[in-house]
């Protein structure tokens, strides 16, 4: 039986994780977190852009949503929770470019 897009999209982000083998030291894992910071901020602004630019396609286009932006977005929210989830310590796995984007 085939998915719907909900379920996909909740595989993606609380699907099974491959936890590494062995965890970073504290030192390093500050380094990565104010990495993934500074990674977040850029996609807020990146999302922030993304948004203006689909409205304005949207107003264009009679509501009708360009569908790879709106594939982007999602692919950018899948990644935000995952690197909050690393940030939070609610999880070992480093986000894209650490690991596969999925």
């Amino acid at each position: 039986m085939a998915k719907s897009d909900d379920e996909k999209m909740q595989g993606r982000i609380h699907g099974e994780q491959f936890e590494p083998e062995q965890e970073d030291s504290m030192l390093m894992r500050l380094v990565f977190m104010v990495l993934i910071a500074i990674m977040i901020s850029i996609s807020q602004t990146v999302l922030g852009l993304a948004t203006v630019v689909q409205f304005v396609i949207m107003l264009i286009n009679n509501k009708k949503p360009n569908e790879r932006l709106a594939d982007f977005g999602l692919d950018l929210g899948i990644w935000i929770a995952k690197a909050a989830r690393y940030q939070t310590a609610g999880s070992n796995v480093k986000p894209w470019p650490w690991t596969e984007l999925d």
